[in-house]
């Protein structure tokens, strides 16, 4: 519950594009149902090779549609997901913004500190922290490992991350772009595709909230 004192969140709206390589899928949900889910899911589905599909359509259909309800619950302004080959989803991707009225945007040791916050995790080893110049703007990277804890709490597991916290001009938010996966052996390959996308990202700043 939010106090009387807190500050009201930053009402800041703004359109983020991708130049997503093949293999990302858009799962942005709009509305946010299942239906809707279900149709972004279908329509991505159709457009998949047949003969390139090792496992059966229904079951992508159910990953993408579950995939798309689960990133979308926190209402971010993009989400997707990179799907391999094989059509097996590999690594998740979200954007959101932070940003309180009245509140200075955080810089980047605040960022950092941000980033590292996890609701469900904790970070586990040392993480690799860069600082980059990106087309949406002046960013700082962070790479690391997480132990994430299972559901109905029964021990952890472990997945790695990386993050980008953008300081796009023009704007008082700060855009994060969050990359998660679970098969660390392809780390390498994943780091490689987000680092990729993220270079292609467009933050537009739109008038009124």
């Amino acid at each position: 519950m939010t106090a009387p004192d807190d500050p009201a969140p930053l009402d800041e709206t703004f359109e983020c594009t991708f130049e997503f390589q093949p293999g990302w899928i858009d799962l942005t949900l709009r509305e946010g149902t299942r239906a809707e889910a279900k149709a972004l899911a279908t329509e991505a589905v159709n457009r998949l090779n047949p003969l390139g599909l090792e496992i059966e359509k229904s079951a992508v259909l159910d990953d993408m549609v579950e995939r798309a309800v689960d990133l979308n619950d926190d209402v971010p302004a993009l989400a997707a997901a990179y799907y391999s080959e094989a059509d097996e989803a590999l690594a998740n991707l979200t954007v959101d913004s932070y940003g309180d009225e009245g509140v200075p945007r955080p810089d980047v040791e605040e960022a950092v500190q941000l980033l590292l916050r996890w609701g469900n995790a904790e970070v586990t080893g040392t993480p690799g922290i860069t600082h980059l110049e990106l087309a949406a703007g002046p960013a700082v990277r962070i790479q690391a490992m997480l132990k994430v804890k299972r559901m109905l709490g029964f021990g952890r597991k472990l997945a790695e991350f990386v993050k980008y916290a953008v300081f796009p001009p023009g704007m008082a938010s700060l855009v994060v772009v969050t990359v998660t996966w679970e098969k660390v052996a392809l780390t390498e390959q994943i780091t490689e595709l987000a680092d990729e996308a993220v270079r292609t990202m467009r933050v537009t700043p739109l008038p009124g909230g």
